[in-house]
């Protein structure tokens, strides 16, 4: 157990439990941006999650990013796939001769061997379900639900629940007015000790409650 309390930089939040990792702690990659408290679990080993689950991920040629807020909760097997995984509908093939130039002695840029739909971001407070797919140049809102294995192909409305292949509105969690106000309060921006206070509160539905 780190010593210091709230620390984002752990890598094992819960004591004796290495299935689940502060993703903060464990991502290499400047082009892979992740909030505080953001974790993620998986049965096997979830620090191999830069490798395993942001894939097809070429920054050097696409400069495109995966940006995932604080305290978003993502589970085994949940998959985020980057532009390189989107071959040119608009040519006569889609066969990526670019990546293969050694081959083919084709001097084109290997960016355009495929279509760049630009950054996959999420907002806070998202949860990700069991071996859920998110594609390229998509964006999720904050507070948002993305059910199991939903394959989201569209942008995601805060705190809206999606699920389904490809991922469709469910409902929202909230009224609007109650997600106008959650969007404003933004308690994941809170100072840790004050979310502590609040804790009974946020595991509840009344907004009201909540205090300095």
């Amino acid at each position: 157990m780190n010593d210091i309390p709230y620390d984002p930089n752990t890598r094992f939040p819960r004591p004796n439990d290495p299935t689940i990792c502060y993703l903060k702690s464990v991502v290499t990659k400047p082009n892979i941006v992740i909030g505080d408290y953001t974790f993620y679990h998986d049965f096997e080993d979830p620090t191999q999650f830069e490798r395993r689950n942001v894939l097809y991920h070429y920054p050097t040629c696409n400069h495109d990013r995966l940006v995932i807020g604080r305290f978003c909760s993502i589970a085994c097997g949940a998959k985020f796939i980057l532009n390189g995984a989107n071959h040119r509908l608009d040519a006569i093939s889609t066969y990526p001769f670019p990546v293969l130039a050694d081959a083919w002695c084709d001097a084109t840029p290997v960016a355009q061997a495929w279509t760049n739909k630009g950054d996959i971001t999420i907002g806070n407070d998202v949860w990700i379900g069991f071996e859920a797919v998110v594609l390229a140049g998509v964006s999720i809102g904050d507070g948002a639900v993305i059910g199991t294995r939903a394959v989201v192909t569209k942008d995601v409305p805060p705190y809206a629940i999606v699920g389904g292949v490809p991922a469709r509105l469910i409902r929202k969690r909230f009224d609007d007015a109650t997600i106008e106000r959650l969007l404003k309060l933004r308690w994941w921006d809170w100072p840790p000790e004050r979310i502590a206070k609040n804790l009974c509160w946020l595991r509840q539905g009344d907004i009201e409650h909540l205090r300095a």
